[in-house]
């Protein structure tokens, strides 16, 4: 079945430099939370239920201990980093029912991403009150693309109900309206992600496709459309598919200006949008865009 949108993962050298960047640029951000196998992350929890997963390092040492018995999330973590640098944007992750049933369709369609990998972890709400989230996860990828992965994430045990001091931003932000990535050639992996999506069928769109999920939209745009859409340069080292940019929906388009001004953060109007590149702490072009 289709599956939405569920987070997004990006790597960053250090959490605590995420969560500042993060916090000057108006967004709420939880308790620090650790993974059993090294990393760590502090998120950012969005009101249509999505979220972004600042991933940082919290031991070198139980992390390559992971990758040695076969952790395909650390491992694919590590090997982003070593390509492209502990800032960035490496994974898109959908929501399921049954990651069993997605780890089946990866492997039937030869896009496995690895083997299966299960985990819970404590989750620290604003009040102090403590919880265990367990999820399942199932690894879809490509080849030809080594520095972005995909994956379907099964909440085993979910995350509280109640994240409403979490899920109010500053900033506006309500959630995410679309994903952008870039690749030379778009229709080359437009196989891919519909398999990684759960069938979602891509749209020709100008200068790239569209994945309408039911909660949001998945792009592939070529360098050209980067570059119209979000005033990105082109990434000259190899030909794959890269993650490169998030846009958020906001409900006033100024208010969401005047916050970044105030916490001095450079930002550019462009399509009807508010465009932040890339920094420490944020390792993709976050984009605002006012929706009613």
């Amino acid at each position: 079945m289709t599956r939405p949108l569920d987070h997004l993962v990006l790597p960053v050298t250090h959490i605590d430099v995420a969560r500042e960047r993060l916090g000057r640029l108006g967004f709420t951000v939880a308790a620090d939370g650790r993974h059993p196998f090294g990393t760590e992350n502090a998120c950012v929890f969005l009101a249509d239920k999505t979220y972004l997963e600042p991933l940082g390092i919290a031991s070198q040492a139980d992390c390559d201990a992971a990758v040695a018995k076969g952790n395909s999330f650390v491992a694919r973590d590590q090997a982003f980093r070593f390509r492209c640098g502990d800032d960035g944007f490496s994974a898109v992750v959908f929501g399921t029912d049954s990651a069993d049933a997605d780890k089946a369709a990866y492997d039937g369609a030869q896009l496995s991403g690895g083997d299966m990998v299960e985990f819970s972890r404590p989750i620290v709400m604003p009040d102090g009150t403590q919880a265990t989230g367990a999820f399942k996860l199932a690894f879809a990828a490509d080849l030809r693309a080594p520095d972005v992965f995909f994956f379907a994430c099964q909440r085993i045990n979910a995350f509280p109900a109640d994240r409403n001091a979490l899920e109010t931003h500053a900033n506006g932000v309500t959630g995410i309206s679309e994903i952008a990535l870039s690749a030379e050639d778009p229709q080359a992996f437009a196989e891919f992600l519909e398999t990684a999506s759960g069938g979602v069928e891509p749209k020709e769109a100008a200068l790239g496709l569209s994945f309408e999920l039911p909660n949001g939209r998945l792009s592939i745009f070529s360098n050209e459309g980067m570059e119209a859409y979000f005033d990105a340069e082109p990434l000259v080292t190899d030909n794959g598919l890269r993650a490169r940019a998030i846009v958020f929906s906001v409900g006033d388009l100024a208010v969401t200006a005047a916050h970044l001004a105030a916490n001095g953060i450079t930002h550019v109007s462009m399509n009807n949008r508010l465009l932040v590149k890339p920094a420490p702490g944020q390792g993709a072009i976050f984009a605002f865009e006012e929706t009613q």
